[in-house]
């Protein structure tokens, strides 16, 4: 028995120490992989599309794998599914490294989102078997579980950055090869360790479960999936392809040691924006002092905290409009400060949506309605990836950014319709 302080199972506390240790080495590749394939296309002259389409089946085979991962965890049991993650993952790096530049560019493009595909089941395996994790193990009690989920998804994002500086570091000074190799023996030494000594704690599945249950019948876990889809696409709008191309033309002068450096710093940026993304995600509840709300009062704080993120996108656009076609000093540095601020509002928003999908959800439904969440999350970036190549290629910086404030906007619309005891 608990008391709701304590972790739920004996060895609890070191199965989510072992889960989180995972997770950190995927994300640290997740990372590094998708600003060595941004960076290193984009020297070979693909254009945003092109870019774009390299991250499209690396969406899809998310949306795909977190419908039926659910079911599998719940089947099979949540241990299958973080050790088939992590595998895929180091399949799919090792796959990266026999790309050769002389392929014909479709053929090149086509091969990359094969690869990326697998690499998008392995990340939503092991984001499934981890969120679902901390609803099984962390204590409920005094704001428990916003606590722990929150460390959980904010250290992730934190290590996550961590990998896009060091993605654009491996690229400047290993090469492209050499650094998914690299990454490729840190995943696998990762998974050894946890085969190794993985804990028990852990859930190993039912066999009644049927995968028609993956389909929530909650009407808050659906409008959460609904307001989660728009939230990450108006993220992924500008972060995937747009902002990074912007910069490069903005700061590179074309020789190459400049281009090598242009690396460094782009990289240096995205990375910092995603630590600080997921510091603000970790202490969200501490900086909401949310230890004594109840789930109404973080229903409200969700509509509230969509809304206020509208404004940081529509701010931008309008600066983006007044500048004129070609690369300025003051908007960059708007756009950095914007940027920001965006990224601290944005992660309390996807705080409180990965607190809320572990308070709708049942314990005996958890890794099928996390499952469904998820995939509204890849679905989401899938719609925010192909716009962010689209819009950029269209209609430039003032497209692009006014499509996120649109997006957020509807985000916000869905949240409105959360209630208490849906």
């Amino acid at each position: 028995m608990t008391d709701g302080t304590a972790f739920k199972h004996p060895k609890g506390l070191s199965a989510y120490i072992a889960v989180t240790g995972a997770y950190w080495a995927f994300m640290l590749t997740d990372g590094a992989l998708r600003m060595l394939v941004l960076l290193h296309f984009h020297t070979l002259g693909f254009s945003p599309m092109q870019l774009a389409y390299l991250f499209v089946l690396y969406e899809i085979a998310g949306m795909i794998t977190n419908l039926s991962a659910g079911w599998i965890a719940a089947r099979f049991g949540l241990n299958s599914t973080l050790y088939a993650g992590l595998g895929l993952q180091v399949v799919a790096l090792s796959a990266l490294s026999y790309l050769d530049p002389a392929w014909v560019i479709g053929f090149s493009v086509a091969y990359v989102m094969v690869v990326q595909g697998a690499s998008g089941v392995a990340k939503d395996l092991a984001k499934m078997s981890s969120k679902s994790a901390v609803k099984l193990l962390a204590p409920t009690l005094n704001g428990g579980l916003f606590r722990w989920v929150a460390f959980l998804t904010g250290s992730k994002n934190m290590v996550k950055g961590i990998g896009f500086l060091l993605g654009a570091a491996l690229l400047a000074t290993l090469g492209f090869v050499w650094a998914v190799l690299a990454m490729a023996m840190l995943l696998a030494l990762t998974l050894m360790a946890l085969l190794i000594a993985m804990p028990p704690g852990l859930p190993r599945g039912r066999k009644g479960a049927k995968f028609s249950e993956v389909f929530s019948k909650s009407p808050n876990v659906n409008w959460l999936s609904v307001a989660r889809v728009f939230l990450f696409g108006a993220r992924d709008v500008w972060f995937v392809v747009g902002i990074p191309i912007y910069f490069y033309a903005a700061l590179s002068d074309g020789t190459t040691e400049g281009n090598r450096l242009v690396f460094y710093m782009i990289g240096i940026f995205m990375a910092l924006w995603i630590i600080l993304y997921g510091a603000v995600q970790a202490a969200a509840p501490r900086l909401l002092r949310a230890a004594s709300w109840s789930e109404h009062d973080l229903i409200w704080a969700a509509r509230m905290w969509a809304w206020m993120l509208v404004l940081v996108p529509a701010v931008l656009t309008i600066a983006a409009i007044l500048s004129p076609s070609s690369p300025q000093p003051w908007l960059t540095i708007t756009l950095v400060g914007g940027l920001i601020v965006f990224g601290a509002v944005f992660a309390v928003n996807s705080s409180l949506h990965s607190y809320l999908i572990l308070s709708f959800t049942r314990a005996e439904r958890v890794t099928m309605d996390v499952g469904f969440y998820y995939m509204a999350n890849a679905g989401g970036r899938l719609l925010g990836t192909v716009l962010s190549g689209l819009t950029f290629q269209v209609g430039g910086l003032a497209l692009m950014l006014g499509t996120a404030a649109l997006m957020v906007a509807i985000s916000a619309l869905a949240a409105g319709r959360l209630s208490v005891g849906s």
